[in-house]
């Protein structure tokens, strides 16, 4: 009968029994031969004989320990055990029947073999209790078949009981072998379970260190911010008066050449405008359940097109959006999501000097849930690369160019949402990024 493990502590057992019958094996091949030397000295006239016996004894054992490295060798371990205990009690059995019966001085080594499996063997309570209850039943009939066996029926039943006690005490240390080796597997467990779950830890804190770092950075711009923007606003006013008041004047209308000039410094005032205005948003972000409102993605993505716009220089930026924008969120993480998407983006389509550089956003309703899409033609990720992207402090830049924690971040703050930031690619073409969001 084939013994299929049912249970972890089953397959280790099996494992565990598999070596040690090989070992053991092993170990009962040098045993039998060295009983040449007992045979050598105590009956030296059957010396040919038990030797033959010895050799085929060694010879099917070898049989079992070359099949114990098979797969029927592993699916019949217990089995195949028991066979090779058995055939050293069944020769030294004969032994005893072939010389003096119930007075023989081989009857020792059946004790040996029980002490070596109580002690040693991996096998079952009932197989151990077994195994003593052949070894007695071999050394009756050995005995009793023997032509004296009238004259020494006190010693066999003394040898009998000796026996007995032999396979008492070897199924005892069974028992107990098999509660510790069961306890152990326990605490094996246990230990796996533990490092595992500290493996689950210890991952979490790596994203959590990752996020907190990347709201120190986000605090700092905003803390920054905040005491720009007033400094800012103020001249940014004072200049677009001025500039407009400037563009007013009649001597305006006649010097083409001075009106393209102030309209390009109105341009490039309300420009440093639009953008302290998006500033605002991370001066000005509040935490907890006041950051879950709703805005217009339409602004958010606007505003971090403007924001990540030195890395987009010269390339083409595509927005496409439905007619209602309105989701319901934290618009400042989203901005910081969306910037960068867009800066890895642009670092992936220089890195592929692309003729025509493009980075596309879309945003499209999807039921009750708006999806964004951010897709660059440029390098592409590699395949053992994709599934880890989201890793913290993973980046494929080089050693100072980044933490590796912006796509980490971007992924709990997309999480935090209800959404979830995936990634196709397809390396050398083109990569894509999506998230979505809720409706309010």
């Amino acid at each position: 009968m084939a013994n299929r493990p049912s249970s972890p502590y089953e397959q280790q057992l099996s494992d565990f029994r598999l070596a040690y019958s090989k070992a053991g094996s092993i170990t009962s091949i040098v045993l039998v031969l060295a009983g040449f030397g007992l045979d050598y000295f105590s009956y030296p006239e059957r010396l040919l004989e038990f030797s033959l016996l010895r050799l085929l004894v060694v010879l099917l054992t070898l049989g079992i320990l070359r099949l114990l490295f098979t797969e029927v060798g592993r699916q019949h371990v217990r089995s195949l055990t028991m066979l090779w205990l058995l055939l050293p009690q069944i020769m030294i059995a004969f032994m005893i029947y072939e010389t003096d019966g119930a007075q023989s001085i081989y009857f020792v080594g059946l004790h040996l073999a029980l002490y070596a499996v109580g002690i040693i063997l991996p096998i079952s309570f009932f197989e151990g209790i077994g195994f003593g209850v052949l070894t007695l039943l071999l050394y009756v009939a050995a005995c009793a078949l023997h032509p004296d066996a009238a004259g020494n029926t006190s010693r066999l039943v003394t040898n009998s009981l000796f026996i007995l006690f032999s396979a008492g005490a070897s199924a005892v240390c069974t028992w107990f072998n098999e509660k510790a080796r069961l306890r152990l597997f326990q605490l094996q467990h246990e230990v796996s379970e533990k490092n595992a779950s500290l493996r689950d830890i210890n991952n979490t804190l790596a994203e959590v260190k990752g996020q907190l770092l990347q709201r120190e950075k986000m605090a700092a711009i905003g803390t920054l911010s905040a005491g720009l923007l007033h400094e800012l606003n103020n001249p940014v006013n004072y200049s677009l008066m001025a500039i407009n008041m400037g563009l007013t004047c009649k001597g305006v209308e006649g010097d083409d050449m001075l009106k393209e000039s102030l309209n390009d410094a109105r341009e490039g005032m309300q420009r440093i405008q639009n953008i302290v205005t998006d500033l605002k948003t991370f001066a000005y972000q509040k935490p907890g359940q006041d950051s879950q409102r709703p805005f217009l993605l339409e602004n958010a993505v606007r505003s971090a097109v403007r924001l990540a716009g030195y890395e987009l220089k010269g390339i083409d930026v595509p927005v496409e959006l439905p007619q209602d924008t309105h989701v319901l969120g934290d618009e400042p993480a989203i901005i910081g999501v969306l910037i960068n998407l867009l800066s890895n983006a642009a670092h992936a389509v220089q890195a592929a000097r692309r003729e025509q550089p493009r980075i596309a956003v879309t945003v499209a309703q999807r039921g009750d849930r708006l999806s964004v899409s951010v897709r660059d033609n440029g390098s592409g990720i590699a395949p053992e690369n994709l599934g880890r992207v989201f890793e913290p402090f993973f980046t494929t830049r080089d050693v100072g160019a980044g933490l590796g924690l912006g796509l980490s971040v971007s992924y709990g703050i997309v999480q935090r949402h209800g959404g979830t930031l995936a990634v196709e690619s397809e390396p050398g073409s083109w990569t894509e990024f999506t998230f979505d969001l809720p409706r309010p």
